[in-house]
């Protein structure tokens, strides 16, 4: 559904299940919603990822460092059809909390973060030049 989201409005209906998929306790099931959401992003005319961005952000810093990674690395997707957004995933990604995951997985989110912010920044500056 992902790969077919990137290139057709088809799974678009269903974005209200994938957003439920952000509550769940299973994180399995939040890394599909996330990564679901975010392929959506382009299809997005009805604004609803503008009413789950607070929902979606948390996960940011979800209890689940592979789970805050795919979040983080989805950001971008995000931020390029949702413009409109990007101040507040910018502020989310920057204001998050690495120090909450142990070992060797501190510096790989921090690295998510600063691959993410540099994407978004790179998007933002390309459009700005025309």
């Amino acid at each position: 559904m992902e790969a077919k989201s990137l290139i057709s409005d088809a799974v678009y209906p269903y974005f209200n299940l994938f957003a439920e998929l952000l509550d769940s306790t299973n994180s399995y099931h939040r890394n599909r919603g996330i990564l679901l959401i975010a392929a959506n992003a382009k299809w997005d005319r009805e604004n609803k990822i503008d009413e789950i961005i607070d929902k979606l952000l948390k996960h940011v810093e979800d209890e689940k460092p592979i789970t805050a990674r795919q979040c983080i690395k989805a950001m971008p997707l995000v931020a390029q059809y949702k413009p409109d957004l990007a101040d507040d995933i910018i502020q989310a990604l920057r204001n998050a909390n690495t120090q909450m995951y142990k070992g060797s997985l501190q510096p790989l989110v921090y690295k998510d973060i600063a691959e993410a912010l540099k994407l978004i920044n790179n998007f933002y500056n390309k459009s700005e030049r025309g």
